[in-house]
Order: structure tokens, then C-alpha cells, then sequence
């Protein structure tokens, strides 16, 4: 009797456990993809005496045709009525889906813009092994998919106003104050040459932001040696699935997993933003504890409250804006 007990024990752990996992997939597949959420954070980065702006980041837009909710829901966040626009690349994941790209950026391209390719704006993602990104960096060959009109994305962009930061250095009037940028190509790809933009940073501007794909340590600490206050990155995911109680898993790049979505200090003086963008591979349409995000940032002058802790302000939900 006591084995038949065991037997049957055992069918039903298994059963719930087979239900559970199929509910958690339904649920990170079916639902969780499609909750985009607005965070926000506020970040102590202004000179002294300078007047705090806002910067929408948005990243990993990963955007097929017939992402029409995902269109709408970044098209109407312009109703934030940021002062800069910052966009760290993966736009794209199919060779047809420029004019999707610019439906949902559309209002927010008429406001003061910089930007940076990452790897989905020059190559469409493949199917993968999920278990290779739980591989070691070098036992990885990477698998490039089909080639994508990113001289078409960029072109709009251009053509919109937004200034293109792949290794170049500008000052943007942001607010009617000066801030200068400079961007990498996506490091992730080996495309980033950090030698073109070296050298230290605007000592004048009001802030020094620094922008790239992926969130390399290799870029980010010469961009805290030559003096920039903030990067901002993607790539991540956020880990796109995370334990609870845990966080992240793996980032897909050398930046450790405790930093795979939101502000963090890196160095003394430096901060770091990385999103964990709205999008996934449709090859991998899932996200769990983790859904897509844009993020509002507020910039305020150094020194003026509890920002300046090594953490930022808390990040949390905004008020829907779609």
C-alpha cells in the first residue's frame, strides 16, 4: 500500500507541477508581455543651481508590424511632455517594420531626440537554445539573423531632428540649457571603437550623458574616467525573467545581474540607467517579473535631497498613459 501511496504522491506532485509551469508560461507569454509600464526615477546629476528636466528613455522596442498596441501605448507618452528623448537602440525585428517604429515614436520625434543602434536594428533576431545565454561568454558563437534597414530607420530620425550619437560627441539644447552627449555603437556586436569619443567631457554642459546598447563594463568605466554624470543603456531585459525575491537570472552582456534594469551608481560619480525595455525576440515572447517598460527620468542638481544615496529614488509604476 505504502508504495502505490508514493506512486500516486508523486503523479500529483508532478501534475501540479506541470500546471503550475504551464500557467506561469501562459501567464509571461499571454499577459505579462503586454503590460507596458511607465517607471520612473530621479536622479541627482545637474551641476549645481541648474534647472531639473525630465528624460524619457525608451529602449528594446524589438517591433514587428502587427505590434499595434505596443505603437499606441509609446505614441501616447508624449502626453509626458519629456524635455529629451533617449533611445538605446534593438527598434527593429523584422526588415518591414520601420514604418511601426515611427508610428510609435511619431509625436515624441518632434522633441529634442539622440539615439544609438544596438544589434535588432542591423540584423533580425533567430531562433536559439534558450540555455545558451546561461553559457559561458566564450563558448558562444554568435548567430546573426537577416540584415535590417537601419540606414532607413536612421535616416527618419535624422530627418525628424534627433541627433545620431554613434561615436560622436554634441551638445543638445535641452530646456534652453546645454547638455552634451556621446554615444558608442552596440558594444554587444564588438561595434563600439570608445578611441572616437575619448576625452574628457564638457565641464560647461549642465549634465554629460553618455548612451550605448549594451551596458558593457569595458565602455562604462571610460566613459566615469573621462567625467560623464549619466549613462543610459539597454539591452538587458531587465533579465526578462526573474525570480522573485531574487531578480534577474543572467544579463546577456558582462554587466552584473543586480543591475539589469534601473539606476545604480557605477564609480564615485557616475550613474547608470538601464532599461528594461518593452519588447522581446519573437522568438522568445516571454517576460516574467519583469514587464516592458519605458522610464521617465527626472535630472536634478546634485546635492539636493536623498537622491544622492548610492541608490536612486525608488522606481515604481506611473499612471497609465495610454
Amino acid at each position: 500500500m505504502s508504495t502505490l501511496s508514493n506512486t500516486s504522491t508523486a503523479k500529483k506532485l508532478a501534475v501540479g507541477t506541470l500546471a503550475l509551469g504551464t500557467a506561469t508560461l501562459g501567464y509571461a507569454v499571454g499577459v505579462e508581455r503586454r503590460r507596458f509600464t511607465l517607471r520612473t526615477a530621479e536622479l541627482p546629476v545637474l551641476a549645481p543651481g541648474s534647472k531639473p528636466f525630465t528624460i524619457l528613455h525608451v529602449s528594446d522596442l524589438h517591433m514587428l508590424p502587427g505590434h499595434r498596441a505596443k505603437q499606441r501605448w509609446v505614441a501616447a507618452l508624449d502626453r509626458l511632455e519629456p524635455d529629451l528623448v533617449v533611445n538605446t537602440g534593438d527598434n527593429l525585428s523584422h526588415r518591414t517594420a520601420v514604418p511601426s517604429v515611427l508610428r510609435a515614436l511619431g509625436p515624441l520625434l518632434d522633441r529634442p531626440g539622440v539615439f544609438v543602434f544596438g544589434s535588432n536594428d542591423y540584423y533580425a533576431p533567430k531562433p536559439k537554445n534558450p540555455a545558451r545565454y546561461l553559457m559561458p561568454k566564450g563558448k558562444k558563437k554568435r548567430i546573426h539573423g537577416t540584415k535590417l534597414p537601419w540606414r532607413d530607420l536612421r535616416a527618419a530620425f535624422l530627418e525628424h531632428g534627433w541627433t545620431d550619437l554613434t561615436h560622436s560627441r554634441h551638445t543638445v539644447d535641452v530646456a534652453g540649457q546645454a547638455v552634451f552627449a556621446a554615444g558608442l555603437d552596440d558594444p554587444h556586436l564588438h561595434r563600439d571603437r570608445y578611441a572616437e569619443i575619448a576625452g574628457p567631457a564638457d565641464a560647461g554642459a549642465v549634465v554629460r550623458l553618455g548612451v550605448t546598447h549594451s551596458p558593457e563594463p569595458r565602455v562604462l568605466d571610460p566613459f566615469a574616467t573621462d567625467g560623464y554624470d549619466l549613462v543610459l543603456a539597454g539591452h538587458t531585459h531587465g533579465g526578462q525573467l526573474r525570480v522573485p525575491g531574487y531578480g534577474a537570472l543572467v544579463t546577456n552582456c558582462e554587466l552584473d545581474r543586480t543591475r539589469a534594469r534601473g539606476a545604480s551608481r557605477w564609480g564615485a560619480h557616475m550613474w547608470l540607467h538601464v532599461s528594461a525595455g518593452l519588447g522581446t525576440s519573437p522568438y522568445a515572447p516571454a517576460r516574467f517579473a519583469c514587464p516592458p517598460e519605458a522610464s521617465l527620468l527626472t535630472l536634478v542638481p546634485r546635492g539636493s535631497g536623498a537622491s544622492d544615496t548610492r541608490k536612486a529614488t525608488p522606481r515604481k509604476p506611473a499612471k497609465t498613459v495610454g
